[in-house]
């Protein structure tokens, strides 16, 4: 009995052995406040497949979305106290909920010429310059997933010319400079939870929202609004970050390695979105949204070049941003 009992272990052993070695040291929760179809999920596990294909398996990332961890704000707070391990944040809220006013250079209107454009600016140095803004707040900014240029959609008429804004209460994200942009071309801004759009719209509590395409087809908005305007008027980075309290515990060489994975995979997901747009318009089409173009762009932008004038000192940071992109980099 006694060597079969030795004869069972023994065989036992490599298999623990085996299982000990496949398990991760850490695993990590990432949440986002968008769907679990949106790009924002997708970019989140290039993310996860990258950190755990560069630590060999030490450090496994969960992705949850459809705000199965909470929204932006609450990923916000919940990373600052350690409470959220990570998370995927649209770039926006970080000046209104950690007063991080860098990241305002990434909202510019019409300042961007291309998605390629943007991730080699977020990619250099200075898009890490950035990131290590959000040190002084607990948090450790590793990279960005774009999810797709901002355009505009209505549940009335389609919005044609510039003039056609006049008025129409528009959801925004309440911050200052999407409040100056919007009131500037001449609608009636409307601050609102992300959460609350489909509904909203649904209501006819507002009748349009500023959106990208990826959102208007993954939270099924096209089910109340049928027009869709091709504007283009800023991108809409989301910022992926870890919590200090993680960070912390993670090993030199697991710290570099979330960093090389981070900045890989801000070039492969703008490289995705970018690829992606085409196939979002055309699902769109299927699905009974009109999309027009706006017959006089140029008054939109100019209407919106003074609240980037205004925006210039605001951030050191928005200065050096508006530098690269009038370089073409």
């Amino acid at each position: 009995m006694r060597r079969i009992l030795t004869a069972a272990l023994a065989c036992l052993f490599p298999l623990v052995a085996a299982c000990s070695a496949s398990a991760a040291d850490m695993t990590i929760k990432m949440g986002h406040a968008a769907s679990s179809k949106h790009i924002f999920h997708q970019g989140l596990e290039i993310f996860a497949k990258k950190v755990a294909d560069k630590t060999d398996g030490r450090i496994a990332i969960e992705v949850y979305g459809d705000r199965q961890l909470g929204d932006d704000k609450a990923l916000l707070e919940g990373l600052q106290i350690g409470l959220i391990d990570g998370a995927l944040v649209s770039s926006p809220v970080l000046p209104l909920v950690l007063g991080a006013g860098g990241f305002d250079a990434l909202q510019m209107p019409f300042a961007v010429k291309s998605y390629d454009q943007l991730s080699q600016v977020l990619t250099s140095p200075l898009g890490d310059e950035l990131l290590a803004t959000l040190d002084a707040k607990s948090i450790k900014g590793l990279g960005f997933i774009e999810a797709g240029l901002r355009h505009f959609l209505t549940s009335g008429d389609a919005v044609k010319s510039t003039a056609d804004f006049k008025g129409l209460k528009t959801r925004i994200v309440p911050i200052p400079l999407h409040k100056a942009t919007w009131e500037t071309i001449g609608v009636n801004p409307i601050g609102m939870a992300y959460g609350e759009v489909y509904s909203a719209l649904e209501t006819k509590t507002i009748d349009a929202v500023e959106i990208n395409l990826s959102s208007v087809q993954s939270e099924s908005l096209y089910d109340s609004a049928k027009q869709v305007t091709l504007t283009g008027h800023y991108f809409w980075p989301g910022v992926i970050m870890m919590s200090d309290a993680i960070w912390s515990k993670l090993s030199d060489a697991d710290k570099a390695a979330m960093v090389e994975a981070g900045k890989e995979t801000t070039a492969e997901a703008y490289a995705l979105a970018a690829e992606q747009e085409a196939g979002t318009i055309a699902f769109l089409k299927d699905n009974g949204v009109t999309i027009s173009e706006l017959s006089d762009l140029d008054t939109m932008k100019a209407l919106t070049a003074p609240v980037i004038e205004s925006w210039k000192g605001k951030d050191p940071l928005i200065g050096k941003f508006l530098d690269a992109y009038s370089a073409g980099m």
